[in-house]
């Protein structure tokens, strides 16, 4: 052979045996991670077990398997399956900040699971030297997903909570728990009771997976879905969710409570109801404030108060319903509001219900009201209830009152201040203080009409019957003329501030949701 072949050949044999040395070294780094290891113990014997032989190690045992020492009192090694059993006083160890205790481990080399069994403590030392502790008779530690399952009833306790359930699971890497079925977590401020939920010992924070109550002094809360920040007691709550304070229920399809402040905010679907003052509010958006007994709505806003027999339904861009005290509150609509009661119904800009006095005061350009045939409107219109009835009507300025006679045809009465009584659900009679003008079709028996009949005054009283004109009184020093229908003008079968707002009336509890321009 030449001497450059030699040199090819031991550079060539010098490559195998590098490729077998590090080949080697691999199975050994292999052999290293996978199998158990004696670290000591005082006495080791052998017995058989079924089709091989166990080797018994009793007094002061410690084995090592990777990073992990299991400690016990007496232990069977079955080397061929690279697994063992540990009796008395076990202990396996993960580092420095992961324990388990047990009266009984089987543990599996192979797959790295620890089954721990009969008063098992697995103690979590988090990076705040917290503990966690999870408490069971019944625990699988699974070293190569760093996660322990209990399926026999289990318990977890930290320094916030205590948390129970019939199933769980937790990791000591991720600091998470899951716990299903039964579950319930007892914190100094509340109770919860869920079907599912995650915690994490790190956050405390609780996520609820499934139906969930959760019951303290101030209120109870539904969810099947959010979470609950157990140390700012503050949440997101979502699928349709429920906040009950008190009287005060709040629902929506997503809902941001925070307990100490007192505070709620629903979005989507939103409704707060309070069953003393039989008070509902919805719309898209909510606020309440437990302290203050505030509460807000708006983006499609509407209310029910049914506190007085007949419901008023109520529309507002923004709703707004305050305490006064134990007994009173004060409802506020603004923007586009309609109402409908069975006796009355109305428009404004604005609108304002307090339950002390049982006065609605609506405010526009202009404030629009309707009873049976009789249309009202003015810059504002006070409506004045008694024993859930109107009581009568006040128009302080600019008022007007319109009934349609025939198509094209309208009684109407203006003038400065306007008052209309009811006797029922209809009005019985209207009082005009200042500058009061009328126009009214006198009847045949028949219905046919004599013409047109204006007046002029400084006062004017009429008193209805059946919703038509019973009677008619002006004073002091009135003025006044019949024109015969032939002879009416267009200019002259009005009043100077005449407008006809039927179109715009809402006609049922469902038709305060039409847009309207006035």
């Amino acid at each position: 052979m030449s001497h450059i072949g030699t040199i090819r050949l031991i550079v060539l044999l010098s490559g195998l045996c590098l490729s077998y040395s590090h080949a080697q070294d691999s199975v050994r780094d292999t052999v290293k991670k996978t199998t158990i290891y004696l670290e000591r113990t005082n006495v080791q014997s052998y017995n058989k077990f079924i089709n091989e032989y166990r080797t018994v190690f009793t007094g002061d045992v410690v084995f090592r398997h990777d990073s992990s020492f299991m400690y016990c009192d007496s232990a069977y090694f079955y080397e061929n399956e690279n697994s063992l059993e540990a009796f008395g006083n076990v202990r396996l160890e993960q580092g420095d900040t992961l324990f388990v205790y047990g009266d009984y481990l089987y543990y599996e080399g192979k797959i790295e699971l620890a089954r721990m069994r009969y008063n098992v403590r697995m103690v979590n030392i988090q990076q705040d030297s917290s503990v966690v502790t999870l408490y069971t008779d019944s625990l699988d530690y699974n070293r190569q997903s760093n996660i322990g399952y209990y399926f026999e009833g289990g318990r977890i306790v930290d320094a916030e909570n205590v948390l129970v359930s019939v199933y769980g699971q937790y990791s000591p890497g991720t600091k998470v728990a899951v716990f299903n079925d039964s579950v319930h977590l007892t914190n100094p401020n509340f109770v919860l009771n869920s079907d599912t939920l995650e915690y994490s010992t790190d956050t405390k924070v609780a996520t609820i997976l499934g139906p969930s109550v959760i019951d303290s002094d101030s209120g109870v809360i539904h969810s099947s879905r959010g979470w609950y920040n157990t140390q700012e007691n503050t949440s997101l709550l979502l699928d349709r969710s429920l906040v009950i304070s008190g009287d005060k229920t709040l629902t929506g399809d997503s809902l941001v409570y925070h307990k100490d402040a007192g505070i709620g905010k629903a979005f989507g679907n939103m409704s707060i109801c309070d069953t003393v003052q039989k008070m509902i509010l919805k719309g898209n958006y909510g606020y309440y404030e437990e302290k203050t007994d505030y509460a807000f709505a708006t983006d499609s806003a509407f209310a029910t108060e049914y506190s007085q027999g007949d419901s008023l339904f109520l529309y507002g861009d923004s709703l707004e319903l305050m305490t006064v005290d134990s007994t009173a509150r004060i409802l506020k609509a603004y923007m586009g509001v309609r109402f409908y009661r069975s006796d009355i119904q109305g428009v404004a800009d604005s609108m304002r219900f307090d339950t002390r006095d049982s006065v609605l005061r609506m405010y526009g350009k202009p404030a629009v009201l309707w009873n049976e045939t009789q249309q009202l409107f003015g810059d504002s219109i006070i409506i004045y209830m008694a024993d859930s009835a109107v009581d009568h009507v006040h128009v302080p300025t600019s008022s007007f009152v319109v009934q349609q006679v025939d198509t094209g045809y309208y009684n109407q009465l203006g003038g400065n201040d306007l008052k209309a009584y009811f006797s029922g659900s209809n009005i019985e009679k209207i009082d005009i203080d200042g500058n009061a003008e009328s126009i009214f079709y006198p009847m045949e028996r028949d219905s046919t009409m004599l013409g047109l009949n204006y007046t002029q005054s400084s006062y004017l009283s009429i008193w209805m019957k059946e919703s038509k004109l019973d009677k008619l009184k002006i004073w002091p020093k009135p003025t006044g003329k019949l024109i015969p229908i032939p002879d009416l003008t267009s200019e002259e079968k009005t009043l100077k501030k005449f407008a006809w707002y039927d179109e715009i009336r809402p006609v049922d509890k469902h038709d305060i949701f039409r847009f309207y321009k006035k």
